[in-house]
């Protein structure tokens, strides 16, 4: 007889084999139950008394020895839902430990830093925007560069399509030499604000960031950027972020 099924109801192999054994054999002693399920002799009491345990067996004692017998099969249904009580409960307490649980690991989390090279690698740094950032979202960017190659804006209104329909905001901040024609392109895609930084700094690098997520990009004939994952380090670059963005206006083009 196939003891797979008796398995998935939650019994080990060596279980299934004694009670199948003792629904064959009726009360017995454990001689004939070692013979009829082929369990090892040494375990033989360790098998009995699980089977006890979850009240799928019992015995008598005449004259001194023990006499098992298996419970009825429709044990096996009570047992199972015995068992789905206590992984519901199990569940529900977990469930109750999450957010502690979860806030312990992000305090345990280490931080994470990547470095990736070249323009293709600015670009996996952006796409990864696409994998965390749900729709309604949004990142920011400050401190872009008024000078940029012709194939990096190609890139950029590129994205700004594949952005909107992914649903993704996003705010810029150029640098205040920008030309007006880049940022009233930006301000053109649904969802975008761009606007001019209230002051020039002058600097290569860039800052983007959303959720826990830090990048700094330094522009050049041959790009880096690095990519930080880490909640304080991102809260700090939207807190500087935010102060600059409060003293801006919305970008309007003048004649």
């Amino acid at each position: 007889m196939d003891i797979s099924v008796i398995q998935e109801a939650g019994l080990t192999e060596g279980e299934s084999k004694v009670y199948l054994a003792l629904l064959e054999l009726g009360p017995s002693t454990t001689g004939p139950i070692v013979e009829k399920s082929s369990v090892a002799k040494s375990i033989i009491y360790q098998l009995l008394n699980k089977l006890i345990q979850k009240g799928l067996a019992s015995y008598i004692t005449k004259d001194k020895t023990k006499y098992y017998q298996a419970a009825e099969p429709t044990k096996l249904i009570d047992f199972i839902e015995e068992r789905e009580k206590l992984l519901l409960e199990k569940k529900m307490k977990v469930e109750e430990l999450l957010p502690l649980l979860i806030s312990k690991q992000q305090e345990a989390k280490p931080s994470e830093a990547k470095i990736f090279e070249g323009f293709q690698g600015m670009i996996t740094v952006h796409d990864h925007t696409y994998n965390k950032l749900k729709r309604g979202e949004e990142y920011f960017f400050l401190g872009i560069s008024p000078e940029q190659p012709k194939h990096f804006h190609a890139y950029w209104q590129r994205d700004h399509i594949k952005r909107v329909k992914a649903g993704i905001k996003c705010k810029l901040l150029f640098h205040p030499k920008t030309n007006k024609k880049i940022l009233k392109n930006r301000n053109s895609y649904k969802h975008c604000d761009a606007r001019y930084l209230p002051i020039a700094i002058d600097t290569p690098a860039w800052f983007m960031g959303y959720n826990d997520i830090a990048v700094i990009g330094f522009p050049s004939s041959k790009p880096i950027t690095l990519e930080i994952n880490n909640k304080e380090i991102a809260d700090s670059f939207k807190a500087y972020f935010d102060e600059f963005w409060k003293k801006t206006k919305p970008f309007k083009e003048t004649p």
